[in-house]
C-alpha cells in the first residue's frame, strides 16, 4: 500500500471518528419517556441511558401498597432505558451504515460505545 493511500486512509478514519464522536454527543442530548400503570408513572431518559425524570400521579400512592407503586416505577425506568439504548443504536447505525461491510467489526466497538 502507497504512503499516499494509506494517508488518506487514515484521514477518512479521522473523519468518521470525529462523525461518530459528534453523533454521540447528539444522543446524549436526545430524550425518551416511558409510562406504566396507564400513565400513572412516567420515566425520562436521556440518550446516554441516564434516567432524567420521574413522575408519579397522586393517585397511584397508597401507603398500603408501596410495591405496586415499586413495581410501576421499575417498569416505567426499565422501558425508558430500553428506548434510550434503541434510540442510541439507531442514531449510530445512520453514521455507521456505510461502513458495515460483512467480516467487518462494528463501527461503534472501534470508537467506544456510549
Amino acid at each position: 500500500m502507497s504512503k499516499k493511500m494509506f494517508g488518506e486512509i487514515m484521514r477518512q478514519a479521522q473523519k468518521i471518528q470525529e462523525q461518530i464522536q459528534k453523533k454521540q454527543e447528539e444522543i446524549k442530548r436526545m430524550t425518551v419517556e416511558a409510562t406504566a400503570g396507564g400513565g400513572m408513572v412516567t420515566a425520562q431518559a436521556n440518550g446516554a441511558g441516564e434516567i432524567i425524570s420521574i413522575k408519579i400521579d397522586k393517585e397511584v400512592v397508597n401507603p398500603d401498597d408501596v410495591e405496586m407503586l415499586e413495581d410501576l416505577i421499575l417498569a416505567a425506568v426499565n422501558e425508558a432505558l430500553k428506548r434510550a439504548h434503541e434510540l442510541a443504536q439507531a442514531e449510530m447505525a445512520k453514521v455507521s451504515m456505510p461502513f458495515n461491510l460483512p467480516g467487518m467489526p462494528d463501527l461503534t466497538s472501534l470508537f467506544g460505545k456510549l
